[in-house]
């Protein structure tokens, strides 16, 4: 019975534990632009600013922070004070490096109505698709994911740059999620069925003795 169990811990250690994964490059700013800071197209000046995530490594699964957005605007009032800036509509690509996985890519196209700021306001949302990049090819760039999944929200939410969360203000994350569908191997899975058998056969014996 002892060796039973123990083929069955070895089946169990068979699963990855860790993925290490980047956001974004050159070339995948605001409109296809260079650039991660998008400035405002009315009203007072302000900024979002995006900044990506270097090198981060995390177990699997994991909720992960994919970035952040900052909005600013210093000379912006309430609502109720009149003023305010505004934003045209703009996308940014989201670009996922999964380091582990040989350098796969995808990524996440954020698009947005743009909308008005205020100090205590701001009427941006960013919808984001694909939702799932992988596993294999699943919306890879170029590359494959192997059996890792990034996922990530329907849509991220731009808080308002005096917002009193309990982030810094004006900060937004993009909440993400990192997964595999690993599945055991053809030999851990005879490993798991030898030793299935192995505990019925136990069984048997135990109960002709009684």
């Amino acid at each position: 019975m002892a060796a039973t169990f123990a083929v069955v811990a070895l089946a169990a250690s068979a699963s990855a534990a860790t993925i290490t994964f980047n956001t974004n490059s050159a070339g995948t700013g605001f409109n296809s632009g260079a650039t991660l800071s998008l400035g405002s197209s009315s009203g007072v000046s302000a900024t979002l600013l995006f900044t990506p995530d270097g090198d981060t490594t995390t177990g699997v699964p994991s909720n992960v922070n994919l970035g952040e957005f900052t909005l600013s605007c210093i000379t912006c009032t309430t609502q109720q004070g009149g003023v305010g800036s505004f934003f045209n509509a703009f996308t940014i690509d989201l670009v996922i490096t999964d380091v582990t996985d040989g350098g796969a890519q995808g990524k996440f196209v954020g698009t947005s109505t743009g909308g008005a700021v205020y100090s205590d306001v701001s009427q941006l949302t960013i919808n984001w698709a694909p939702l799932v990049l992988g596993p294999g090819t699943l919306n890879a760039s170029f590359g494959n994911f192997g059996n890792t999944i990034f996922s990530t929200t329907v849509f991220t939410a731009i808080v308002a740059p005096n917002s009193g969360t309990s982030l810094p203000d004006g900060v937004s994350t993009v909440q993400g999620l990192v997964s595999s569908n690993s599945v055991p191997e053809p030999t851990t899975v005879g490993l798991v069925g030898l030793s299935l058998l192995g505990l019925g056969m136990f069984r048997r014996k135990s109960a002709k003795r009684d």
